[in-house]
């Protein structure tokens, strides 16, 4: 049978105050039922005896400890591991320390925050350069050995990226185009030139909506994946495994993924402008009287070739932007199944957020050079 603590009160010696006497084990398995009543203690205690404890460890060194804080007793006659364990905790207990960081006052955490964020920033911005150029040293050893080229991967990322995608990117080009020839069309039609809705469709949807929502929906689709992919991988050791046997990750994970996206991405953004086109010229044909074939001949007549160039340059840029953020997030995964998500969202943010920044700019680029 398992033996218990127990306690007695009892008189001091010489008509002294009252003595709190602990015997049997002081141990965390025996003071359950002990702890409860030494809680309904009412009498005052001076001393509290524990000669007669035959072992004790800290939860019962703690419990000594807080009852003479409690009871303002003094501990007498312990064993020397008893009273190690109970100096222990007393100045444990003693420790006013506060168990928060000290914080900077708020006028100096604010630009302390901001400076740590542009730091990041920068750091994170060298760092995508540095991963920019592993990519580019990598083509660089493709050509000089094109046997190393992985040419399946090649095709496979091509089919997942671009084939794979057509279904939802041509649904919301389709959807894109009616929204912007019905929205036009409203606006147009107070100054009765609803026909001109024609060149708002085409324009916008060949130089401008076309590739950049293309480019935000293979970022969330492909971009993601590439960043999940690869940090698993990264989880698993495998891409540990692959430098283990010489093989580059870089040569037989990213560049096929990149390349993919930057050759796919162009026609995918050729196949949305035609298809929003198309949803533009069907809603012409229902609420405005134009009909479908002559909206599609009126298209060839008022947008100006380099409106399709326009798009066609922007393909491969955001192609490469879109891989780069996914493989690059990916390969920074080190820690655990948590980071894989965080790098995904990130992937996917910085992949759209540098998208629409590099439209911006290419919309001031090509005016500027008169392709406005």
């Amino acid at each position: 049978m398992r033996a218990l603590a127990d306690f007695t009160i009892e008189p001091g010696q010489g008509g002294g105050g009252n003595v709190l006497h602990f015997s049997g084990p002081m141990v965390v398995s025996s003071l359950g039922l002990v702890d409860r009543r030494l809680r309904q203690i009412a009498d005052p205690v001076d001393e509290i005896d524990v000669s007669d404890v035959e072992r004790m460890d800290t939860v019962g060194a703690w419990t000594v400890w807080r009852l003479s804080q409690q009871l303002g007793a003094k501990i007498v006659n312990c064993r020397d591991e008893a009273e190690r364990l109970i100096n222990a905790i007393s100045k444990a207990d003693e420790n006013r320390e506060s168990i928060r960081a000290p914080r900077l006052p708020l006028i100096e955490r604010v630009p302390d925050e901001v400076g740590k964020m542009v730091i990041a920033l920068a750091v994170g911005f060298l760092q995508i350069i540095g991963f920019l150029g592993q990519a580019i040293s990598a083509i660089g050893m493709t050509l000089r050995h094109p046997r190393r080229f992985r040419g399946l991967a090649l095709v496979h990322q091509m089919e997942l990226v671009g084939v794979n995608a057509l279904g939802i990117v041509g649904l919301m080009s389709f959807l894109v185009g009616v929204v912007i020839a019905q929205q036009g069309a409203v606006q147009l039609q107070q100054f009765g030139a609803e026909i001109y809705t024609i060149n708002l469709v085409g324009r916008l949807t060949l130089r401008e909506l076309g590739i950049l929502m293309t480019a935000i929906m293979v970022a969330g689709r492909s971009g993601s994946a590439f960043a999940a992919q690869l940090g698993t991988m990264k989880l698993t050791e495998e891409v540990d495994a692959m430098r283990t046997i010489g093989v580059s990750p870089t040569e037989a994970l990213v560049l096929p993924r990149i390349l993919a996206t930057m050759i796919m991405l162009p026609l995918l953004g050729i196949y949305s402008s035609v298809l929003g086109i198309i949803g533009g010229a069907f809603l012409g044909s229902v609420s405005l009287g134009i009909p479908f074939l002559t909206f599609l001949a009126r298209i060839q007549e008022v947008v100006p070739i380099h409106d399709v160039w326009v798009g066609l340059v922007k393909g491969p840029v955001f192609g490469l932007i879109v891989a780069l953020a996914g493989c690059y997030q990916g390969m920074q995964v080190k820690t655990n199944a948590e980071e894989v998500g965080t790098r995904t969202t990130s992937a996917v943010v910085l992949a759209i957020f540098t998208v629409i920044v590099l439209d911006a700019f290419f919309a001031v680029f090509f005016t500027k050079i008169g392709w406005g």
